[in-house]
């Protein structure tokens, strides 16, 4: 609560550092050893809190760039971007981000590269030159990245990314469980006969594939190769993929359910039964994966889904870089895998009766 604070205050027409100690009646210094987290020990509980009452009553509040430049610190970390504010899931995870910073009084500083290298590593310089307290760098969708350079240059954290050196820590979801989660959302309604539809060689795909046939295997099921339909990640995907195993096929024969990679593979496997006049879920369950918003509770009907935990990515990755900026250590090159939530709603009922 310097000097230059209060010049800066007394011009901007707002209380100072000095109004709060003379309205509390103490010293200058018991008001900085209150906002500067020194008063324990320093300060008895009631000179605090008639320090505080005080500060209320004026309106004051410390200002953070003087804060900061003691502290060696600005209280703002930066958050660089793929393409992810083009996505549903951007404000999700960009919400997580800055209300968990914000608890701890620092703002977040958003840049966007649109997937483009350059770009990434001009705004990690700049962040770095404006001397943000640490970086998160997050992707559109679960891949491996080339670290931009200078990340490594601060404290600093990979959200839904994996770094292709493995030398940062990143906070990702947890494909292969959820993959397994989706398959017992309908092993668990009686279904034996199960497809997968859509998706590609990506590591969301082979993750949920492979926790997919754990769940089967443990049921003493097999998955036949063809009622697994690698078609893409598009609603036209999974009318495609969807009307490949359905169409024609007795029902005796073809699956009762069918796990899609995503929510608009989901919404075309549903257009497809539509078509083909097989009822959801009555004949044929659904379950779907993202839970995108404006999307999944709206189609009909109401999607079955395992949501991917966007927010709960964005609260984690600040906090473990909070916490690198507060003790100073680098956290270890580790990867978190962060559950993916079930959303019931409508597309899954109990396996037909043969």
């Amino acid at each position: 609560m310097g000097d230059a604070e209060d010049k800066q205050r007394r011009t901007a027409g707002r209380s100072t550092s000095r109004d709060v100690a003379r309205l509390a009646g103490v010293s200058h210094t018991a008001v900085s050893f209150v906002f500067n987290g020194r008063a324990e020990g320093n300060l008895s509980p009631a000179t605090q809190e008639r320090i505080r009452q005080a500060a209320a009553q004026l309106g004051y509040r410390p200002d953070p760039v003087a804060r900061g430049l003691r502290r060696s610190r600005t209280a703002v970390i930066g958050l660089v971007t793929d393409e992810i504010a083009s996505t549903p899931f951007a404000g999700r995870l960009l919400r997580g981000a800055m209300e968990t910073a914000w608890q701890s009084e620092h703002l977040v500083l958003t840049v966007d590269s649109g997937g483009d290298r350059a770009k990434e590593d001009a705004a990690v310089a700049e962040l770095l030159d404006r001397r943000v307290d640490g970086i998160i760098y997050a992707a559109m969708s679960l891949r491996r990245v080339r670290v931009p350079e200078g990340l490594h240059r601060t404290h600093s954290v990979l959200a839904n990314c994996l770094p292709e050196d493995d030398s940062l820590p990143s906070v990702v979801p947890a494909e292969r469980a959820g993959g397994r989660t989706a398959a017992r959302l309908l092993l668990d309604q009686g279904h034996r006969r199960i497809a997968l539809v859509g998706g590609h060689d990506d590591i969301a795909s082979v993750e949920r594939l492979r926790g997919f046939r754990d769940a089967l295997r443990a049921e003493g099921i097999t998955l036949p190769r063809e009622w697994v339909v690698r078609t893409g990640g598009e609603i036209s995907s999974g009318y495609e993929g969807a009307t490949r195993i359905l169409d024609g096929v007795p029902a005796d024969r073809r699956p009762t359910g069918i796990f899609c990679y995503n929510d608009r593979v989901a919404a075309g496997a549903l257009h497809a039964s539509t078509r083909l006049g097989i009822t959801v879920p009555d004949e044929l369950s659904v379950v779907g994966y993202d839970d995108q918003e404006h999307m999944a509770a709206f189609l009909t009907p109401p999607l079955t889904t395992v949501g991917l935990p966007h927010r709960a990515m964005g609260e984690a990755a600040t906090r473990l870089l909070l916490d690198a900026i507060a003790t100073g250590r680098t956290p270890p090159a580790t990867v978190r895998r962060l559950a993916c939530p079930v959303i019931t709603r409508s597309s899954v009922g109990p396996a037909p009766i043969p």
